[in-house]
């Protein structure tokens, strides 16, 4: 879905990943899945947040927990947004014009 939006994406498979990654490139926006394997989404988040400089990157959160309460847990380890599985394509589309950059 995403590169169907034409969005330049790098995947990676655990929270692990997403944090060596974070560490390499100052991302604009990170779609973070809450239960990804090894290091989960919102422990991943907080380590990435502890990263954050001059360049602080939107998080989106993307999880199947979709009560208002799973919302505020997203917002409080430091997500910017949320959206719950399963999601569509428009979703995805509003949260990148949303958050995302214009190029001008």
């Amino acid at each position: 879905m995403v590169r169907k939006l034409e969005v330049e994406v790098d995947a990676v498979q655990n929270g692990e990943e997403a944090l060596a990654s974070c560490r390499a490139v100052n991302y604009d926006l990170i779609l973070m899945d809450c239960q990804i394997p090894i290091l989960d989404g919102f422990a991943a988040t907080r380590r990435i947040r502890a990263l954050d400089g001059a360049h602080r990157a939107t998080i989106v959160a993307l999880t199947a927990n979709a009560m208002e309460i799973d919302c505020e847990r997203c917002l409080a380890v430091g997500m910017d947004n949320y959206i719950s599985k399963p999601f569509r394509l428009e979703d995805l589309s509003a949260a990148f014009e949303r958050w995302l950059p214009r190029v001008q």
